[in-house]
């Protein structure tokens, strides 16, 4: 894997994390707001799934980063070519 093509996965995978974030706080409003789950809404489970598609749209990117810094640091963010093992 080239340098190009882990940077393009890394910003496909941040991306990816974020779109996941927005989709689990957009099901928490549509659970508060309409009879999704039962009928006329259930404010509480909605609230708590939007406050967990919120957060994780904000801190999972962050996390990622992270390690992918330390991966950098260390070298082996790049995979080497590792022979195929005989039978």
């Amino acid at each position: 894997m080239s340098s190009d093509e882990l940077w393009r996965t890394r910003f496909l995978v941040l991306t990816l994390a974020r779109l996941a974030g927005l989709g689990l706080f957009l099901l928490g409003v549509a659970i508060m707001y309409t009879g999704l789950l039962r009928e006329g809404g259930w404010p509480q489970l909605g609230a708590i799934v939007a406050i967990v598609g919120a957060l994780d749209s904000l801190l999972i990117p962050k996390i990622l980063r992270k390690a992918w810094e330390r991966q950098d640091r260390r070298g082996d963010a790049l995979p080497r070519h590792v022979p195929p093992r005989s039978p």
